[in-house]
């Protein structure tokens, strides 16, 4: 029986190239922006970046062509046109003898080979799921390496979370959110029968047993003991979220998201009760306005205060980029990166960069309903709500809305370490899109059990005998 033309998905790769090329324009064309006042702006160096991160975009475009042609084709330019944003502003704000503009060009052109890596060879994220505890024992290691003598780089900045590699320092809980997402994805796929057994009944909360609720203390503890022991509350907060989360979307119950709430409510007002760190971020957020708080040197508000008088300095639209003095704000490259955009684009601006990433997280989340197998739909739901955690919790510290946290700007702010985390995330989420959006593939069964559900990696030997039908679901036809 024949399938109808309107049922077989399409590629959609011209139309990503055509959305990469606006990408680039937007990156390339803020880059101009920033030094239309400086003679020397658009010299040699201007023009071998540009070719640079457009070479790189297109190459990895290519990748998807060959490996992942089903992939969604929104995800890629609009990630393009955030790292173009931020390389721009980057380099408008360095000074004289600073290389962090040139290190977050070569961290960029890394992270996107090795996203392009992760396409070319992991050819199916099920995958993943066999590796379920191996990323458990991995993000243990890599929570613990800033801890370990001689490879730590020490406290930076209050924090304990870098460690050194030659001249160079890494942030290993940058990977460490991916390695939890594939565990938390593998181990809820595997036991949401067992969690979903029912416990005791509280007016119309279903409570699970205590016994399971063994990962959720354990995700609590894991993510108390980064802010006692690294002092770096920003990954605590999303370490604990993203396993909230992947639990609700694995068990539907609002129970769990319950019981989270009051563990982050009980360990946040403990922290702020014995770790200084965590009580002079809560005063600086509730008091920063207050002299003795503003003038602080360890601690104190004057960053979030400057960032607050230089977005009011640029209003709706802005001062114009290369226009105002997001210098004058302490880290305006990294932490406070969004500030500096809100100033020289103004509200408009801003508004429509948050808008990409809200269109970059539905994306994500659209890959996680199209696929056909939960520890696809996990996976995808824990990595596209990790970018939005980590958008929420920066934009929300620098507007004031909640304490400032030490999270960086996924693809804006200044770090090499966030880069490539995000850029493998984008990866993983690019070919979960993949999975979602192409051909349902199935594999012959003995005779008398039906046919096969493609919910397992069929292997080498048996592609010969996979049959491919392209079946008229809604997922397929998804554009």
């Amino acid at each position: 029986m024949s399938i109808p033309a309107t049922a077989v998905p399409k590629p959609r790769r011209n139309i990503e190239l055509v959305l990469l090329i606006l990408a680039l324009g937007v990156g390339i064309g803020a880059s101009a922006m920033t030094g239309l006042n400086d003679p020397k702006a658009f010299n040699t160096d201007f023009w071998f970046q540009s070719s640079l991160l457009a070479v790189a975009s297109l190459g990895l475009h290519i990748v998807l062509r060959f490996r992942a042609k089903y992939a969604d084709p929104v995800i890629l330019p609009m990630v393009v046109a955030l790292n173009g944003l931020g390389l721009a502003m980057i380099h408008r704000l360095d000074t004289p003898g600073s290389e962090t503009g040139n290190n977050q060009l070569r961290w960029t052109l890394i992270a996107m080979a090795c996203a392009a890596v992760v396409i070319w060879f992991l050819k199916d994220h099920r995958i993943l799921r066999r590796f379920t505890y191996i990323s458990l024992i991995v993000s243990a290691v890599l929570l613990v390496l800033p801890l370990v003598p001689g490879i730590s780089a020490g406290d930076i900045n209050g924090a304990s979370v870098w460690i050194r590699l030659g001249p160079m320092t890494f942030q290993p809980g940058e990977i460490a959110k991916i390695t939890l997402a594939i565990f938390f994805a593998g181990y809820l796929s595997s036991n949401r029968d067992l969690i979903l057994l029912a416990g005791r009944k509280i007016g119309p909360l279903q409570l699970p047993r205590f016994k399971d609720m063994g990962p959720m203390i354990t995700a609590w503890l894991v993510s108390i003991g980064v802010l006692v022991f690294q002092h770096d509350l920003g990954s605590s907060v999303l370490f604990f979220g993203l396993f909230i989360v992947m639990i609700y979307v694995a068990t539907s119950r609002l129970s769990w998201v319950l019981i989270g709430l009051v563990l982050i409510v009980a360990g946040g007002y403990a922290a702020s009760q014995v770790f200084s760190h965590v009580k002079y971020r809560m005063e600086s957020w509730l008091e920063a306005f207050t002299p003795d708080v503003y003038l602080r040197p360890l601690g104190g508000s004057f960053q979030i205060v400057q960032g607050l008088f230089g977005m009011a300095n640029g209003g709706l639209v802005g001062t114009g980029l290369g226009q105002g003095r997001p210098d004058l704000v302490p880290f305006a490259n990294s932490d406070m990166i969004i500030a500096a955009f809100g100033e020289e684009l103004g509200m408009v601006g801003l508004v429509a960069i948050v808008l990409l990433y809200l269109l970059l997280v539905t994306r994500g989340f659209r890959a996680a309903l199209g696929t056909r197998d939960s520890f696809g739909k996990l996976l995808a739901c824990g990595l596209a709500f990790a970018i939005a955690l980590q958008c929420f919790v920066v934009i929300g510290g620098v507007t004031r809305l909640i304490p400032l946290t030490g999270l960086t700007t996924p693809f804006l702010a200044a770090g090499g370490s966030s880069l490539l985390a995000n850029w493998i995330i984008v990866a993983l989420l690019l070919l979960i899109s993949h999975a979602a959006r192409g051909p349902v593939v199935t594999t012959p069964l003995p005779q008398g059990t039906g046919t096969g559900t493609g919910n397992e990696p069929s292997s080498a030997k048996s592609k010969e005998s996979t049959k491919t039908q392209e079946a008229p679901t809604e997922a397929v036809t998804q554009q």
